[in-house]
C-alpha cells in the first residue's frame, strides 16, 4: 500500500490568517491570488486542512502575504504578526 505524503499541520491555519489579515472573503481571496479558476469551496478546504493547495497557489499566498514559502509550510515557523511581511518577491532575470 502507498503512504500518504506528510502535510504541514499548521498550513490551513496560516492560510486563514493571511485571508483574515487582508479582510478578504473566501471568494475574494481567489481573485487576489489570481486563482479565480478554482472552486470557491477549495479555499475552505485549504483552510481546514482537508486539501493542500498546489505549489503555484502556495506561492501566490506567500507573495500576497510578503513571506517566504517556507514560512507557510514549515510548522516550526510563525507568520509575522503584521501582514504583509517584509519579503519582496521580485522577478529574477533569466541567465540563458
Amino acid at each position: 500500500m502507498g503512504h500518504r505524503r506528510p502535510r504541514p499541520e499548521r498550513l490551513g491555519e496560516k492560510l486563514r490568517q493571511i485571508r483574515l489579515a487582508f479582510e478578504l472573503s473566501q471568494d475574494l481571496i481567489r481573485t487576489r491570488l489570481g486563482a479565480s479558476h478554482i472552486h470557491p469551496g477549495r479555499i475552505s478546504e485549504y483552510e481546514t486542512g482537508k486539501r493542500v493547495p498546489p505549489p503555484m497557489i502556495l506561492l501566490a499566498y506567500a507573495d500576497l502575504a510578503g513571506v517566504h514559502l517556507e514560512d507557510l509550510i514549515n510548522d516550526k515557523l510563525d507568520l509575522p504578526k503584521k501582514l504583509p511581511g517584509n519579503v519582496h518577491h521580485g522577478v529574477l532575470p533569466r541567465t540563458s
